[in-house]
């Protein structure tokens, strides 16, 4: 990568919002698959899975967690394959919808949420990291999860230096995934296996206490593929066919999302528990497997660091997109050891909610031949209709509820935001 073009030259080129070149798009499906199967595994994810119970029944969590994987994983796809077929990230899809002086603000938005997650990442990753160690009997005393922080934090900054293509064909695909897979069998082997040891009939059979619906519950698996649409374009833009970036994203994030959320049930199930780390660790092997888990871990914090630095280079093109991604990283590591980032969750929550409707106008307005890079040579400052549907699909978000109770909150928002940018498209002359 590099910002800029020659010594001579009067501006930095900015990488975020010029289509990607032919000779550096080389992701294939499989690409895509094995990255988007990868950043689907974490244990915040196992964690939310965890949530569903004793509310839902074993029968209604698995439905709404197939289900609202598919619907998820299908919507980030369908972004991908946007992201491929133009070869604009993120912000040169906002850009080309929204006008290039309003993207300025879901592009800050987004740079805001990214280094929150990318906290929130590092701070999961250091609590694991100790539990881990005092399990192991190797870490006793105050000062481990400052050094476990610091440990994790000089490791994104350490990948977010190299190239992200060559990190994803090489250290993903060969490395990282085998191993997150090797570790995600062994402990459903064991958790399945004290499963029929309890009486697994039993477990299939249970009902579920009341307190929340199958929408609901529908509404908080698809938020986990959700919050990874204003990323997945930053990555899709460097692949080679965007029928093949939609399937690989589609199948490797969907396989990776009912894995691990049908695991946060299988855990509550057999092992009822507030702190998951500790009820992996209980599972025979559970220290290796959490151990390969974690390390797995470290590419959900680079994705956000990642895709933070390239929004960052879109607004600021006088850095590069490696060293925006330096600081990002130091940024989040700073914020890490300061903030109580399980007391900010509901706020990165209520911030991720602007973005179902972002990307709802995005895809109602893109996603069915329009040439985005065209769009993108000729927006206004501000293209004020667009600016008014998300607007209003960020109301519909949080009154649906209100209105319709069980209905969830993503679906209807994406739905109206959706509908009503795609009727309301510019139509071929």
């Amino acid at each position: 990568m590099s910002a800029h073009a020659s010594p001579s030259a009067a501006a930095p080129a900015n990488e975020a919002l010029a289509p990607v070149s032919p000779d550096r798009r080389v992701f294939q499906w499989h690409d895509h698959a094995s990255l988007w199967f990868s950043l689907g595994v974490g244990l915040l994810v196992m964690q939310v899975g965890s949530y569903l119970m004793p509310a839902l029944g074993t029968k209604e969590a698995l439905i709404a967690i197939v289900a609202g994987s598919i619907v998820g994983a299908g919507l980030l796809g369908w972004v991908a394959k946007l992201g491929c077929d133009s070869g604009l990230a993120s912000a040169g899809l906002m850009h080309a919808v929204y006008g290039r002086t309003f993207a300025g603000l879901p592009i800050l938005l987004n740079i805001v949420q990214l280094v929150g997650w990318g906290t929130f990442e590092l701070v999961v990753m250091s609590e694991a990291t100790v539990a881990i160690g005092r399990q192991s009997g190797s870490m006793a005393g105050g000062q481990w999860p400052v050094l476990a922080t610091l440990l994790w934090g000089g490791v994104v900054v350490l990948l977010i230096s190299a190239s992200m293509v060559q990190l994803v064909r090489k250290l993903i695909a060969r490395i990282a995934l085998p191993l997150v897979v090797l570790s995600l069998l062994w402990l459903s082997w064991q958790f399945l296996s004290l499963a029929n040891a309890q009486g697994f009939a039993q477990l299939w059979n249970r009902p579920g206490t009341g307190g929340m619906g199958v929408l609901p519950a529908l509404d908080l698996v698809i938020a986990m593929p959700i919050s990874w649409l204003p990323l997945v374009a930053d990555y899709a833009r460097h692949g080679r066919s965007g029928g093949a970036a939609l399937r690989g994203t589609w199948l490797g994030y969907a396989l990776a999302n009912m894995w691990c959320y049908t695991l946060g049930v299988l855990v509550a199930l057999t092992l009822p528990s507030k702190d998951l780390v500790q009820a992996l660790l209980l599972a025979q092997g559970g220290l290796i497997a959490l151990s390969l888990i974690l390390i797995d871990e470290v590419d959900n914090a680079y994705g956000d660091t990642y895709s933070g630095a390239v929004s960052a280079h879109s607004l600021l093109p006088r850095w590069g997109v490696r060293r925006w991604g330096v600081a990002m990283a130091v940024a989040c590591t700073a914020l890490a050891l300061v903030l109580p980032m399980h007391s900010l969750e509901p706020f990165l929550l209520l911030l991720s909610s602007v973005f179902v409707p972002l990307f709802g106008v995005i895809l109602g307005r893109l996603a069915f031949g329009s040439d985005a890079p065209a769009l993108l040579a000729r927006v206004p400052q501000v293209n004020w209709l667009p600016v008014g549907l998300w607007l209003l699909g960020i109301a519909v978000y949080h009154l649906a509820p209100l209105v319709l109770p069980g209905a969830g909150s993503a679906l209807p928002a994406l739905a109206f935001s959706f509908g009503a940018a795609w009727a309301t498209r510019p139509r071929a002359a």
